[in-house]
């Protein structure tokens, strides 16, 4: 499946890879903005293809006192806001069939969470509504079971699919890339490579996800070796504080820098 496939990104170099980021949670309309701004002076500057990231909720926590939202009109208002301010496309999770329809009015791409990537209705709803549908692979599915996945969205008429691995769970409180899956799932549309939540250590006994940011870059080094089409970096202006995922998000201070060697490391790759 080709990239031209999903107007949001017809603006993609095939000679790079596109950016899916931002923050975990949206937790206001500063800090939101904030964050793109940075990542669209960025991104321009490299010629990276960006969409920003923001959940709108957050449904999976491990603890019921968990940050979960501000409100989910207000958070979808602030991603327009982000689309309108900066000219950029937008990503959210849905986690109900009813946020389909509720988030396409806001948002150019509907994220199906990796844990919910086998409900049916929920991919539909999501496929119905004529938007890009980002299928995230379960920690629990090998690469190839995502064609059934992608076929669920396709069945509707709806071409604008892609996949993005975030890990896969072979024990316990730790994620594991294994990249034999990129060229896999890649024969069934874009892939994508969710660098930060591959590094997540959740079911910590605390309740609160671990994560281990300082392999960040060698996680993404990897997938752009082996010709991921995108990546999905979380990042925030302050992690530590940082209302959901703080532990395994990017520092936005480090972003330039990494985005810089990963730019390389694929102009590299493309000459061979």
């Amino acid at each position: 499946m080709k990239l031209e496939k999903i107007p949001q990104l017809k603006h993609i170099n095939s000679n790079n890879f596109f950016l899916l980021a931002g923050p975990c949670a949206i937790e206001g309309e500063e800090m939101a903005l904030r964050i793109a701004e940075k990542v669209v002076e960025i991104t321009n500057k490299l010629e990276i293809p960006y969409v920003f990231k923001g959940s709108f909720k957050k449904a999976n926590r491990s603890r019921i006192d968990s940050f979960t939202g501000m409100g989910d009109e207000k958070a979808l208002k602030i991603l327009r806001k982000v689309s309108e301010t900066f000219e950029i496309p937008t990503i959210t999770d849905i986690h109900e069939i009813s946020d389909a329809k509720m988030a396409a009015e806001y948002v150019d791409i509907l994220q199906i969470p990796a844990f919910l990537v086998r409900q049916t209705d929920l991919v539909v709803a999501a496929a119905e509504t004529g938007k890009v549908v980002n299928l995230k692979k379960g920690q629990f599915m090998s690469p190839e079971s995502m064609k059934h996945a992608v076929t669920k969205v396709t069945d509707c008429n709806n071409e604008q699919v892609m996949v993005t691995d975030r890990g896969t769970m072979f024990g316990y409180q730790d994620m594991i890339v294994d990249f034999r899956g990129i060229p896999t799932m890649r024969e069934f549309a874009p892939t994508v490579l969710d660098v930060t939540h591959s590094l997540q250590q959740p079911n910590q006994s605390s309740g609160v996800t671990g994560g281990r940011p300082e392999m960040i870059e060698t996680i993404a080094r990897a997938g752009i070796v082996n010709k991921v089409d995108g990546l999905f970096i979380e990042t925030h202006f302050d992690p530590a504080n940082a209302k959901s995922d703080g532990a395994n998000m990017l520092d936005l201070n480090y972003l330039e820098k990494l985005l810089g060697n990963l730019v390389a490391i694929r102009k590299t790759v493309n000459s061979l």
